[in-house]
């Protein structure tokens, strides 16, 4: 299995002996307070077990969250998507919870902060923009914010069972998946610098390395990267800093052509001496750790501080990556039809959240194998949620709360799988037994949202804040409203989430052709049911519209698996919105067929489950 579900809470003891023993080192270091983030040197969103700072303190195991700890007590900022988890995993005698969206740690240590506090930081594990941030808060405050060679965390973890760095073996992601060679990449990527006026960039984000010199690691769960740092040279070759014992002596002979090879270990010594020479070196400020800039500007080098330039190259697939995508979406819309067959042909109130995940990762593996292909990783943790645990987005089950599939409700189930020739990801909500009128009406609602995205036409330049809306606007007129975002950016065969762009209020960036989008709203009624729909987008070349007067972009669905008609109300649905639905499920049934992936039995279900559905007033 790629996923454990055996991880119980650290107990409240040991989270209390661990603070008293932080508090100590806090002292030792001379601070009154710490802040610590949940990321790595690289800004990763998923983390090697060994960095995983916040989960060790705190004992919240979320992706995503902040600490500020004192010298007394600690606080922990997380959005409503984690308030119950955190609940059952920290020890409230040491750390409180902060709503981050009403009070981010940068206002809170604004208002708690007094005259004198010296509050420390770890200047690989804050990007540049966070330090300047924080230290403008802790100014205003009267305060300092300390960099810290040693991070405190670290001080009392190396005490306490640490585990090992992760060594995960690189391999070369061969140019008939990446479809443009390293050399022609960094090509590009050099003519971007002579627009920036830099000699240089230095690059941080492992997903853009391992995009740059088409590479493929094993360092972080479910993301196929390593962790390295790059310097882009406009001409000279790049250097590559990773871990030598990641590479074997083919990947490090091919790698050694495009690039110069250097030990991780030896970055920050390397960077000093470079920076030596005064160069140019562009950086950004958002993903770039502190300890690099500083470094950078106390070798000597010049910083031209702009956005890492692969982003947004990565960010537009060319037309193998997208060829890869969809067939990729293909093998993995089969093996979600062969799972929901199965589940269906279980009794209802058999199951739990577990043994449903399991099956769906095991059916995944298996058809791939089928597909003369094979699951290199799955996407991220299956989202395995039934009845009311469903309306936690990002609950993770595991096995000390591992709840049953019962009858009558509502089952979500959000994953994905990790193909070399693509990454997916889909959320069905099933219903299990009967519905009724109030979760049909909200499926259809949640339904009518993704139609409205699917069905979208927009001119260049637009941004997903400006498309985000039409997803909402069913729910909005019933009141109802959902708390996340409607999309995020796709890698091919790379992190599942990935930017520049989204489908969300704050996602400002335009949207350009090749872009791979989510597109996933969601309606949650906490303590009682949830429900999400997703399929993935690719953003299209503007085309013209009979009678227009202009180009207009719009998607293409890659995704392929029937919604649930059962939780659809027909009579909810516009005539538009009544044909699309028909037009995708034949369009499902049609191209599942022909992958020849699916028994006798599960083309009968698809074939059942992708019916045309008609209104009441029409069944006759």
């Amino acid at each position: 299995m790629f996923q454990s579900f055996a991880q119980p809470p650290v107990g409240k003891n040991l989270l209390g002996e661990r603070f008293a023993r932080f508090a100590k080192a806090l002292k030792g270091n001379g601070l009154d307070g710490y802040i610590i983030s949940h990321a790595d040197a690289h800004q990763s969103e998923y983390l090697p077990a060994d960095q995983e700072r916040l989960s060790y303190i705190t004992g919240f195991t979320g992706s995503a969250g902040w600490a500020i700890a004192m010298a007394d007590r600690g606080y922990l900022f997380i959005d409503g998507r984690y308030t119950e988890q955190s609940s059952q995993q920290i020890d409230p005698d040491t750390f409180s919870t902060v709503d981050v969206v009403m009070t981010g740690p940068a206002k809170w240590l604004k208002t708690n902060l007094k005259p004198g506090d010296r509050v420390g930081y770890h200047p690989f594990y804050l990007t540049v923009s966070q330090v300047r941030n924080f230290k403008k808060t802790c100014e205003t405050a009267g305060a300092e914010l300390v960099s810290c060679p040693i991070d405190p965390v670290d001080q009392i973890w190396e005490e306490g069972g640490r585990p090992a760095p992760a060594k995960g073996r690189i391999v070369l992601q061969d140019i008939s998946f990446a479809g443009e060679s390293a050399p022609a990449k960094l090509q590009r990527l050099s003519e971007h610098l002579d627009g920036m006026n830099a000699d240089a960039a230095l690059i941080t984000l492992t997903d853009s390395i391992a995009w740059t010199f088409n590479l493929r690691g094993n360092d972080v769960v479910h993301n196929p990267v390593a962790l390295a740092f790059a310097l882009l040279r406009k001409n000279e070759k790049p250097i590559l800093w990773v871990d030598g014992e990641k590479l074997s002596n083919s990947v490090r002979d091919a790698l050694s052509q495009i690039a110069e090879i250097e030990e991780m270990s030896d970055f920050s010594a390397s960077i000093e001496r470079i920076s030596s020479a005064n160069p140019s070196i562009l950086l950004d400020p958002d993903s770039c750790a502190d300890a690099v800039r500083i470094v950078l500007e106390q070798g000597g080098a010049t910083l031209v501080e702009g956005k890492d330039p692969v982003v947004a190259m990565k960010a537009t697939k060319n037309a193998v990556e997208l060829d890869g995508m969809r067939r990729a979406h293909l093998r993995d819309g089969a093996a979600m039809v062969k799972f929901l067959c199965w589940l269906d042909q279980q009794p209802a109130g058999s199951l739990t959240e577990i043994d449903a995940a399991r099956q769906l990762e095991d059916i995944r593996r298996e058809t791939a194998v089928a597909d003369s292909s094979q699951l290199q990783e799955i996407s991220f943790d299956t989202i395995s949620a039934a009845g009311s645990n469903a309306a936690l987005p990002h609950y993770r089950v595991m096995e000390h709360h591992n709840a049953g599939i019962e009858d009558d409700s509502l089952y979500l189930v959000d994953s994905g799988g990790q193909y070399q020739d693509g990454t997916t990801d889909i959320t069905r909500t099933i219903v299990i037994g009967s519905v009724d009128a109030e979760r049909k009406q909200r499926f259809t609602q949640v339904l009518r949202g993704h139609i409205a995205i699917s069905t979208a036409r927009f001119p260049s330049g637009t941004s997903g804040a400006q498309l985000d809306t039409l997803a909402r606007l069913p729910l909005w007129q019933s009141g109802c409203d959902f708390g996340h975002g409607t999309g995020h950016g796709v890698g091919a065969y790379l992190n599942v989430h990935e930017g520049p762009a989204r489908i969300a209020k704050t996602g400002h960036v335009p949207l350009e052709p090749g872009m791979i989008l989510s597109n996933e709203p969601g309606y949650y009624k906490p303590g009682h049911f949830g429900i999400r729909l997703e399929n993935l987008i690719i953003v299209e070349e503007p085309q013209p519209i009979e009678g227009g007067d202009m180009l207009m972009m719009g998607f293409e669905t890659i995704t392929f698996c029937p919604f649930d008609l059962r939780a659809v109300d027909a009579d909810g649905l516009s005539d538009q919105e009544l044909e699309w639905l028909n037009e995708y499920h034949h369009e499902v049934f049609e191209k599942l067929v022909h992958t020849d992936l699916l028994t006798p039995d599960e083309t009968a279900w698809l074939s059942r489950a992708t019916s045309p559905m008609m209104r009441k007033a029409h069944s006759k």
